[in-house]
């Protein structure tokens, strides 16, 4: 019995700790909603929607999109969007995706 209250205590620590869970809703949110933008993204998409993808894969806010934060197609084609060899995409290389879809 005590046991069980102890592994019962022990999870409802970890449930309750926000800093866990604000991390596992961030990449849930910002993963699905990348993945969801980058997959519905044509030739004919405007600028705007290259503008929030980039926001939505620049995780760490830096105003670049490193190799770990690439996915789909981004990932696919790191090395051809980084137009600039710098180990990072930044907005204006990202709208040559645009080019990429077909």
């Amino acid at each position: 019995m005590k046991k069980i209250i102890l592994v019962l205590a022990i999870t409802a620590s970890f449930a309750s700790c926000s800093s866990t869970k604000s991390v596992t809703d961030a990449v849930s949110q910002y993963g699905g909603t990348a993945a969801s933008l980058l997959s519905s993204l044509s030739p004919d998409s405007k600028l705007a929607d290259i503008a929030s993808l980039f926001s939505l894969l620049d995780t760490n806010k830096d105003e670049s999109i490193s190799s770990t934060e690439a996915i789909g197609e981004v990932a696919d084609n790191f090395d051809v969007l980084d137009a600039d060899k710098s180990s990072g995409i930044d907005l204006s290389e990202l709208s040559g995706l645009l080019g990429l879809l077909k």
